[in-house]
């Protein structure tokens, strides 16, 4: 059964990090893609980042946010830097097999984390 478990997740000030951390389990994840999502209150789930055979990143958080993963660990981990008040929104964990097409849709992934909230005050 696969299961992804995310941490890190809290409160920070504008302009100050944040590191996410996912652990995956269940099965190897080194040919899948790993990513993140976020929802932030009232709006829709919003693609953040994402690794596979390349690295893409939502125009709202490069040069900020930097996605790394450790196949070995079964891990994917997002690093929050220079935090903005609109980056507050809980963090969902995400994974889809193969490695090629590294989506930014929502329905691109098929295994979801059960999210970490992330709070950035002004």
């Amino acid at each position: 059964q696969v299961r992804l478990v995310e941490s890190g997740g809290g409160l920070a000030q504008a302009g100050g990090s944040l590191r996410l951390s996912c652990a995956a389990s269940g099965r190897s994840f080194s040919a899948y893609v790993m990513g993140w999502f976020r929802r932030a209150p009232g709006k829709e789930r919003e693609f953040v980042a994402a690794s596979g055979i390349l690295t893409s990143y939502a125009d709202s958080v490069k040069g900020r946010f930097t996605i790394s993963r450790d196949d070995a660990k079964n891990a994917v981990y997002l690093q929050m830097n220079n935090l903005k008040p609109e980056d507050t929104a809980v963090y969902y964990c995400v994974a889809r097999p193969g490695i090629t097409v590294v989506p930014d849709t929502p329905g691109g992934y098929t295994h979801w984390g059960q999210g970490t909230q992330v709070t950035v005050s002004s």
